[in-house]
């Protein structure tokens, strides 16, 4: 090569390298663009370059990994690609040995961030949703999807022992995400004009008031982060956002708050319950407390729900669990932790209340409570929820709970939470649950999950699940 040729490529490249910023893997910068710009892309194996807007634009953007002096752009060129947005994310994977470029299109001022990672993009729209809990009039219980595996030994003969009924909670894992959660009224036009990134919600104020985060192994799916927020309005449709270290965003879930006449305070964080997270006919908990929990409710509801765990664990490890099979696909472990779920959720009745009247309704009162079969057979375009009402003068349906002194409702448990018991256990503890032909319907939701026949198809009911995240809920899945 000439030397005059090599001494202006060297110029070239100095030029060049003074006016890109270079980006560093496994690391999210922050910028500011109010033109075109540029950024250098490390050389390395494979890597994901992944951009998030942090405000309403439309820029463009465009990477190569082609050993070039050249800045990708619109107008083309050799291994030059584009960066397409969705929802205001987007990502590229490929392999940059010689290094690379990635650059910008824009008019006007832009903020955005850009992440390089050698392991999947930084910036991600998570296809898992965060779940719903329950409402009060002014409170909310929602959780993560799951961010760690639940792990469970399972007992091994001849030393099975199964988990004690008064559990103690597990230790949280050693290294989880940094979650945030935004929650926002569904009709904000912030919220609908916003690109749906962590570092656009994080930007804007989230309503409600977090009273408490904690992760929480609420059943078998894992251990999930649960935040319980208060001071929100009563009536009010809300949608809610999962961040993960500032940068992956889950699916959104929309819930409602009941009306400011509902009285039934929420009950979570039970380590014998896990799974309780709702709303339950109490009197208000004490007043330094949000919600009733292990620490504050009373000893005449838990003791004998304590005691009926421990009799039946005690009955259950009369057959040589581990030494002889009952089933091949279920074990001891399984029976306990199916009926301590049934248990928790007949134990700790669930206070519920019909949506507004509207043209979207999808729930409201349900039919008389000595009703047989599904609740919806009358009603064709319209599902009902499981909802009994309670006058004042009715005893609630766990003996051990106080009266409520008011009337309210009660969302029955899902039929198919009795089900699971009665195929994980072994059939001389003669547990059985109601069919639909015998009343089943008066005691619980029946055909919501899994169809209302006799055989109770699964996943066939008329909603398929328990809950969706419309923030509609059908029966009490516990």
């Amino acid at each position: 090569m000439h030397l005059g040729t090599l001494f202006w490529l060297l110029n070239v490249a100095v030029a060049y390298a003074q006016t890109s910023r270079r980006l560093d893997i496994n690391s999210v910068s922050s910028f500011n663009a109010s033109s075109s710009s540029s950024f250098i892309v490390p050389a390395a194996g494979q890597l994901t370059v992944s951009v998030a807007l942090c405000s309403s634009s439309n820029p463009r953007f465009f990477v190569t990994n082609a050993s070039t002096t050249s800045i990708p752009s619109s107008s083309g060129g050799q291994d030059v690609f584009e960066i397409f947005l969705s929802d205001g994310h987007g990502n590229w994977t490929g392999k940059f040995d010689g290094g690379g470029l990635l650059a910008i299109e824009a008019s006007g001022e832009v903020p955005f961030e850009v992440g390089v990672s050698d392991n999947g993009p930084m910036h991600q729209a998570l296809s898992d949703p965060a779940f719903l809990g329950d409402t009060t009039a002014n409170q909310a219980i929602i959780f993560s999807y799951p961010f760690a595996a639940w792990d469970f030994a399972e007992p091994r003969y001849p030393n099975y022992t199964l988990p004690q009924a008064n559990l103690t909670a597990p230790t949280p894992p050693s290294s989880a995400p940094n979650f945030t959660i935004f929650v926002s009224t569904t009709t904000s036009s912030a919220l609908n004009s916003l690109p749906k990134t962590g570092c656009a919600l994080n930007a804007q104020r989230s309503e409600g008031v977090v009273s408490s985060q904690s992760a929480w192994l609420k059943d078998e799916s894992g251990w999930r982060e649960q935040w319980i927020l208060s001071q929100l309005a009563p009536s009010t449709n809300y949608t809610a956002f999962v961040i993960q270290d500032g940068t992956k965003i889950s699916r959104p879930i929309m819930f409602v708050t009941k009306s400011a006449t509902f009285a039934c305070p929420l009950a979570a964080s039970l380590p014998y319950c896990p799974g309780i997270a709702y709303s339950v006919p109490l009197p208000a908990p004490p007043s330094a407390d949000a919600v009733y929990d292990a620490s504050n409710l009373p000893e005449s509801i838990t003791e004998p729900l304590i005691s009926s765990l421990t009799n039946f664990t005690t009955s259950l490890l009369t057959f040589a669990c581990g030494r002889d099979w009952y089933s091949p696909i279920v074990s001891c472990a399984d029976c306990q932790r199916e009926y301590r779920k049934w248990l928790c959720t007949i134990s700790f009745p669930r206070c519920g209340e019909a949506s507004p009247n509207g043209s979207n309704t999808l729930t409201r009162s349900s039919a008389d409570p000595s009703a047989t079969g599904v609740r919806a057979d009358a009603f064709a375009q319209q599902v009902l929820s499981a909802l009994v009402p309670q006058p004042t003068s009715a005893k609630s349906r766990n003996e051990n709970f106080p009266d409520m002194g008011s009337e309210y409702s009660v969302l029955l448990p899902c039929l198919e939470t009795c089900n699971a018991v009665d195929r994980a256990c072994p059939s001389f503890l003669g547990f059985r649950c109601p069919v639909r032909r015998f009343n089943a319907a008066a005691s619980y939701g029946v055909g919501y999950i899994d169809s209302g026949d006799e055989d109770g198809e699964a996943g066939r009911g008329m909603t398929g699940v328990a809950q969706d995240t419309f923030g509609n809920i059908w029966c009490n899945a516990g």
